[in-house]
Parts: C-alpha cells; structure tokens; sequence
C-alpha cells in the first residue's frame, strides 16, 4: 500500500507535469481512499473503464484522458455525472496525465509507440513555447509505405489509413510520428525533412498537404496510438512502490 499524495507526487514529479500548458489539469482529478493497493491504468476514463476498474477492486485509475477540459461546460450533469458519482461513491481516485504522458522519454505514448514499432528515435519535435513531444527518427530497416502500413496494422491491430503522397512503393527510411490527434504537425514532419509521418487522426487537409509535399502519411488510430503509456505508467508506479497493476483496455474504434 502507499499513500495516495505520495503516489501522486512522485507521478507528478516523473512526469514534470509543471512544465507544461495543457488543456486539462494534470494529475489527482478525483480524490478517493487515502491508500492505494491496486492501480488501474487505461486510455480514458470512461464510464465503462470506470466500471470495470471498480469491479476489478482499484483503489486509483490513471489515464492519458482524464477531465475537466478547457472551455467544456463546467456543470456536473448527465455523463459527468454518471462518471464522477461512480469515483465518488466508490471512493476511487482518478489520475489524468495529458500532454506529460504524451512526452515522456520512457513511459510517454509517443516513446512507448516508438519501442512497438521498432523505430529508431533521433530527436523530437513539436509546437513552441510547451516542450515538444513528438519524435522522430528512422526505421530499423527501409520499408515501401504499403509495407510500413501492415507493419504498423499487426502491432497496433488496427488497420490504419495510408496517404502514400510519395506513392506506395516509395522507400520509407526517416518518420516522425505523434499519438492521437496530432495530424496538425504535418508541416512540421514536412519541415524535418522525414519520409514518412505517423499519428491518430487525420483531417480533409491533412490529405492534401501529404499529396503535395509529396510526404507519406499514416493515420492509425487515436486509441490505438495512445495505448502504451498509460500502460507503461502503470506498471513503473506499481513497480516503485509495489502494487498490484492492472491495465484495461476500453476498445475504441476511433
């Protein structure tokens, strides 16, 4: 058992969680027991993952979608309040990381996505003024797009999209790669320089901008791309101070 401020602060410290501007508060959302045996970690906190946690005998729940997002309507009603009456009347703690999550060097999603992959990392990148939290690098061995794209489609178990902008048979040697909702920094991978560029989501512009650049563009899922660290969270903090650790996964196409 450990206390629940002392696996907290050890988090937030791990995660540098203050260095960031982030759209959502980062680390204790709900406040539950005071001791925490067993942890939950998963994608987003769901009611379904909120379910399962529950049954599963969690103390706490960490995830990479936590709540309390900038500009949502602050009112305790309908979903959330299915969702937050759940915590609290199970007296379960919730612990979000965002943007932390996505960058750390270990435990974040983009790292732990780079280790499934099997790719090499060379350096990061990503918007100004936050640190970056995409990477970039190159792959173990050059693949055609069509090639990377089942590879990326047997780990993740997912089909992904592919806008071969460079054709499907062309060469990917460099990538740069982002989880979930990422498809924005396009330009930026463009910038780099790298074959290919690799996130969740994908949008109308998105498909352009790989055409005419000319780049390789993979969309492979949101959830999919952001399975890993809050997995690999999980299991460092259940590590550190000797807890059990269950990850459970919430499927979700999107």
């Amino acid at each position: 058992m450990v206390q629940l401020t002392e696996l907290v602060s050890y988090a937030d410290d791990l995660l540098e969680v203050d260095r960031f501007s982030d759209y959502c508060p980062n680390g204790l959302q709900v406040e539950g027991r005071a001791a925490v045996g067993k942890l939950v970690s998963g994608v987003t906190a769901s009611l379904a993952l909120i379910e399962a946690a529950i049954g599963a005998g969690a103390d706490a729940i960490v995830v990479h979608h936590g709540y309390f997002w900038r500009g949502e309507d602050a009112r305790v009603t309908g979903m959330k309040k299915q969702r937050l009456r759940r915590l609290l009347d199970s007296d379960t703690s919730l612990l979000a990381y965002h943007l932390p999550l996505d960058a750390h060097p270990l435990y974040g999603n983009n790292a732990q996505l780079g280790e499934q992959l099997g790719l090499v990392v060379e350096g990061r990148f990503g918007s100004a003024g936050d640190p970056a939290i995409g990477l970039h690098g190159r792959l173990a061995r050059p693949a055609s797009a069509s090639d990377f794209a089942r590879h990326v489609a047997q780990v993740l178990g997912r089909r992904p999209l592919l806008v071969a902008g460079a054709g499907d048979e062309a060469l990917i040697d460099t990538v740069a790669w982002c989880s979930g909702a990422a498809q924005g920094y396009i330009e930026q991978a463009v910038a780099l320089g790298v074959d290919a560029y690799l996130t969740g989501e994908i949008s109308e512009q998105t498909v352009h901008v790989a055409r005419e650049c000319g780049i390789q563009f993979i969309a492979a899922g949101h959830h999919a791309t952001e399975r890993y660290g809050a997995r690999a969270l999980g299991r460092h903090l259940a590590a550190n101070f000797s807890l059990e650790h269950e990850f459970i996964d919430i499927d979700n196409p999107a």
